[in-house]
């Protein structure tokens, strides 16, 4: 689980504090709890609702990947986190640096098809492994260039694979790019997040810690 963001509003309620009633007061840390708590909520909402623009159709997993931990009476604190996997990869959209890669290499397909978030489906890397019509490795093309990937041999020089779900055999006469491996790359977008969740707690905390101080004083005895 990682925080990336840590923002205090300790002195928002103290100023508060200073104008309140002392049974006012008395009911401040519950209050404050469920502000927080609802705070925080809006804040997953803002950062669910602002990847898809920076990311091009992230997937169900990154997109459930922000979760909130609710404050407490005795524990003032509410967390709006990113869960550890999808952190990792997070991370330097937010702070900077190298792509993180689930492999040792970028999967770059060529001539397979992606799922609908663009992705090479589960499974289709040891899929392909598995024909006797592909192999991984490295080769050196006519201009002298050597790429790092996943081929397919040609019809000529390979058996008919026979396997149902997979690729169609090469049918040109030379090897066949399906996904090439490359490094990672330094990240260009940036994801904003710490900038977002200051600008959603400075335009709800008012609302929702009156409302839940309303309410905190109406319901008690």
């Amino acid at each position: 689980m990682m925080d990336f963001a840590d923002i205090s509003i300790r002195s928002n309620i103290k100023e508060i504090q200073k104008k309140l009633s002392a049974f006012a007061q008395q009911q401040v840390p519950f209050a404050t709890s469920v502000a927080l708590t609802a705070i925080a909520k809006n804040v997953q909402v803002a950062e669910k609702l602002a990847l898809p623009h920076v990311f091009d159709r992230p997937t169900p997993f990154t997109m459930n990947s922000i979760g909130v931990r609710a404050a407490r009476k005795d524990n003032l604190q509410a967390i709006v986190y990113v869960k550890d996997i999808a952190a990792s990869y997070l991370a330097p959209y937010e702070f900077g640096g190298m792509q993180k890669l689930n492999g040792k290499a970028l999967l770059n397909p060529k001539n397979v098809q992606e799922n609908q978030y663009g992705n090479i489906p589960r499974r289709l890397l040891a899929q392909l492994k598995a024909r006797s019509d592909v192999f991984i490795g490295s080769v050196k093309t006519r201009k002298g260039e050597i790429i790092n990937g996943v081929w397919q041999r040609p019809i000529a020089t390979a058996p008919l694979a026979g396997r149902r779900g997979l690729r169609k055999t090469n049918s040109t006469d030379h090897l066949k790019l399906l996904i090439r491996f490359g490094d990672a790359q330094p990240v260009k977008k940036h994801l904003g997040y710490r900038a977002r969740a200051q600008q959603v707690v400075n335009a709800t905390f008012d609302g929702e810690f009156s409302a839940a101080l309303s309410k905190a004083m109406a319901t008690a005895r």
